[in-house]
């Protein structure tokens, strides 16, 4: 059952899908449409799922489910990341490779492999204040407080000189 995603509570659940470059405007309306006739038919174990999702700076799709209406199962995970796949074959992008690392550059967001990643931080191009993108947060709260972050004050802090 979809719902706005502003409507869903903080302590909602959520699955962060990042696109190597930016979404068309055409491709954001085929994922918008196909979102949300998705999250409609989105169930566990028979059960419906209040859920919705969400599209930031045309690069990040945001899945978002109401744990509070109804816990999601395996099985309805499974469904939502076949349902990602099929966004990944129609779109030709890459939304599930968790190797790469999104970051600000100005106002542009940069997408780069890991070892990449760590080779700028060596080069200094990727520094302490860099504002990275923590794609492992896991409520709706967290989007909105843990997400665009300074490197040194995520899991990225770890690869830093």
């Amino acid at each position: 059952m979809f719902t706005e995603y502003r409507n869903l509570p903080p302590n909602s659940r959520v699955w962060m899908y990042q696109s190597e470059r930016p979404f068309t405007a055409q491709e954001v309306a085929l994922i918008s449409n196909g979102a949300k006739d998705f999250i409609e038919q989105w169930t566990r174990h028979g059960d419906n799922l209040k859920g919705s999702f969400t599209i930031k700076y045309n690069q990040f799709l945001i899945l978002a489910v109401d744990e509070g209406f109804n816990n999601v199962s395996g099985c309805s995970i499974d469904a939502s990341v076949r349902f990602v796949k099929q966004l990944e074959n129609e779109l030709q992008v890459d939304l599930m490779n968790k190797l790469n690392i999104s970051f600000k550059e100005g106002e542009a967001i940069s997408v780069l492999k890991l070892s990449e990643f760590q080779q700028q931080i060596k080069a200094g191009k990727i520094t302490a204040d860099t504002i990275v993108f923590n794609n492992m947060v896991q409520t709706k709260e967290e989007v909105e407080t843990g997400w665009e972050v300074p490197a040194n004050l995520s899991w990225h802090q770890r690869f830093l000189v």
